[in-house]
Order: structure tokens, then sequence, then C-alpha cells
């Protein structure tokens, strides 16, 4: 088993930044992948930005270009999103995950451990 725990969510103004944490624990892989993906109010969860962990290759929405940056540490077995330029339809619940392997996957599916989530609110 993975643990997945998200931190660093909050409430923030628009054109404002945030910075995601998800820590993760447990069983480890060779190779894996970790995503940040986002469930907007009345919405499905969507993909926002991978990261594959031994090479550090990115994959991003469209939504979320030059805006969001993923990174790992990966002594501290940590993935980060630094989140620029906030809008207000960036407000949702951000989730950490990961799965085996190097492909950035943006489907959700593909991925297999899952963390709680951690809620971003962006006010106008």
């Amino acid at each position: 088993q993975v643990q997945l725990v998200e931190s660093g969510g909050g409430l923030v103004q628009a054109g404002g930044f945030l910075r995601l944490s998800c820590a993760a624990s447990g069983r480890t892989f060779s190779s894996y992948t970790m995503a940040w993906f986002r469930r907007a109010p009345g919405k499905e969860r969507e993909f926002v930005a991978a990261i594959s962990w031994t090479g550090g290759s990115t994959n991003y929405a469209d939504s979320v270009k030059g805006r969001f940056t993923i990174s790992r540490d990966v002594a501290k077995n940590t993935v980060y999103l630094q989140m620029n330029s906030l809008k207000p339809e960036d407000t949702a619940v951000f989730y950490c995950a990961v799965r085996s392997g190097t492909n950035l996957y943006a489907r959700s599916s593909a991925y297999d451990y899952w963390g709680q989530g951690t809620q971003v609110t962006v006010s106008s």
C-alpha cells in the first residue's frame, strides 16, 4: 500500500498563489509517476499535471500550462504543485495520485493510489 497525504490548500484571492504538497510513504516502486488531479463542484475529476519520479519529465493540462508547476523532492518523497495566477475556476479539491511506471497518463483510471484531497478556493 502507498499512503499519500496532501497539504497546502486554502483560500486565496484571484491572481494569488498556493503551493500544494503531497508526501508519499509505504510501498515503493522501481519507477513511478505522481500526478495531481482536481474535482470542481459539480464537475468530473480532471487531470492537472504529472511528473516522472526518476527522470522528472512532466505533463500538464492545457488549462494550467504556464501557471502551475509540478516538481518533486526525491529525498523527501514529496511532490509539489506550485500554482500561480490563480483564477476562480481553479476552485476545486486537489488530489495527489501515484502509479507504477513512467508514462505520464492524464486519465485517472491509470493511477493506483490516491490521497484524500485538499481544498483550494479562489475568490474573485
